[in-house]
């Protein structure tokens, strides 16, 4: 009886494609670990780039919103400075004219000592503006 079976003719035949089989098998997922392992290597710097330009887009934002903050009370100086000029120069008017009717005061004199009183008066205004756009709004029901 110098015959193999069918089961050991088959096992013996079929063993190194099996074997191949498995190595491939092996090779393809060592090769998916490694893939997933780059992919996921490659998705972090690329979220590292995008939060890099997100912080450098805030931060250029943030100087622009300091800039335009200068700007705005440069712009409300000088809104009170010619608001002031106005003012005086109608107070000016007014006290020329109530010198016709034998006030005893020098129209120069009013007008010089509006100067202050019409810059104090229209800065506070400005500053209450301000302050009244600065705070949240108050609905009804609170």
């Amino acid at each position: 009886s110098g015959y193999d079976t069918w089961a050991g003719f088959l096992q013996r035949r079929m063993a190194p494609a099996m074997r191949t089989c498995r190595s491939v098998e092996e090779r393809q997922a060592n090769l998916s670990r490694k893939l997933t392992r780059a992919t996921t290597l490659l998705r972090t710097w690329v979220d590292v780039e995008v939060e890099k330009q997100n912080r450098d887009l805030l931060a250029s934002m943030n100087n622009r919103a300091r800039l335009q903050l200068r700007l705005q009370q440069t712009v409300e100086g000088l809104s009170v400075a010619a608001v002031s000029y106005y003012v005086v120069g109608l107070i000016s008017y007014l006290a020329k004219g109530a010198s016709i009717f034998g006030h005893a005061f020098a129209p120069e004199v009013v007008t010089a000592a509006a100067v202050p009183v019409a810059i104090l008066l229209v800065w506070w205004g400005v500053r209450r503006v301000r302050r009244m756009h600065s705070e949240p709004a108050k609905h009804p029901g609170e």
